[in-house]
């Protein structure tokens, strides 16, 4: 027996070549040490839900440390001071004062942290899975080192410090506004308020939109979410402006363990998942 090449028979056309992929489309070879994968959806779910669970645990097993986070807090408001810097108490008491703008952040601190982030997930691995998984690993390590920062600078939040004259703005309005508050205040560490995970998630996500987006107004409102969510964390006094850049320095941590994981920026990689390697075809056999 010989191998022999095989001719397409006469009359016949041969098919079509597909279309090359160009652009941010085309999933190219993997760019660093390790390849991205088609994200599977059950185990993603599981993922999340486990991975929010465990965090949680652990924030609210860390000691609550109430003398030392008061008195991080007062040093923190008197450096604040002296360096001319402490704007909170002005912007908790002027926001408090329009009662229809303090409830509706109040209900943004409460809710849009989560509903925007799964949100933000749910369309990376719906729309660039190719860069799902580096920018959930940007997501997971940036939560994963603020639990160091719960450990070693415990920190009262504004709201919770003695002769602060800060207004729990929750409290006061009645309102579910924070896990830290109210009825709901043993469910929470009052006093891990060093880095702001508010913020953290709040760029991750906003970073994400304005990098992958592909409408303007979309690019713009990634933006201003972050920025938005500062103001309300700083007016219903559940954080200190300085938490804001604990919770920033947690993000550059993540990032650079994506980096370093996936040998180049999440952004960077193709928007599609590179796909298995085709099998060769094998040659017709005649006698």
């Amino acid at each position: 027996m010989s191998d022999s090449t095989v001719t397409p028979p006469e009359g016949r056309t041969q098919a079509a070549v597909p279309r090359a992929v160009t652009g941010e489309d085309r999933p190219g070879p993997p760019r660093g040490p390790r390849r991205a994968r088609r994200p599977r959806l059950w185990f993603e779910i599981l993922l999340v839900a486990v991975s929010y669970w465990t965090y949680s645990l652990i924030r609210n097993a860390v000691p609550e440390q109430r003398g030392k986070a008061l008195r991080n807090a007062d040093w923190i408001w008197r450096t604040e001071h002296e360096l001319g810097v402490a704007v909170e108490r002005s912007i908790n008491h002027a926001v408090n004062s329009v009662n229809w703008l303090i409830v509706g952040m109040n209900y943004y601190y409460a809710t849009l942290h989560f509903v925007l982030t799964l949100g933000v997930l749910v369309w990376l691995y719906r729309w660039h899975p190719g860069r799902y998984a580096a920018t959930r690993l940007v997501l997971f390590a940036t939560t994963g080192v603020a639990l160091l920062g719960y450990y070693l600078f415990p920190l009262a939040p504004p709201r919770l410090m003695h002769g602060g004259r800060f207004v729990d703005t929750v409290m006061v309005h009645h309102t579910w506004g924070s896990m830290a508050s109210g009825d709901l205040k043993h469910m929470s560490n009052q006093y891990a308020a060093m880095p702001s995970m508010h913020i953290g998630w709040s760029l991750w996500c906003g970073l994400t939109i304005f990098a992958l987006a592909s409408v303007p107004w979309a690019r713009v409102l990634g933006l201003l979410y972050p920025v938005a969510t500062l103001v309300v964390i700083v007016a219903t006094a559940n954080h200190f402006w300085l938490d804001a850049v604990g919770g920033l320095l947690c993000l550059c941590f993540g990032f650079a363990v994506a980096r370093a994981w996936y040998g180049s920026l999440p952004y960077a990689l193709p928007r599609l998942v590179p796909a298995p390697a085709a099998r060769p075809l094998r040659s017709a056999q005649s006698a």
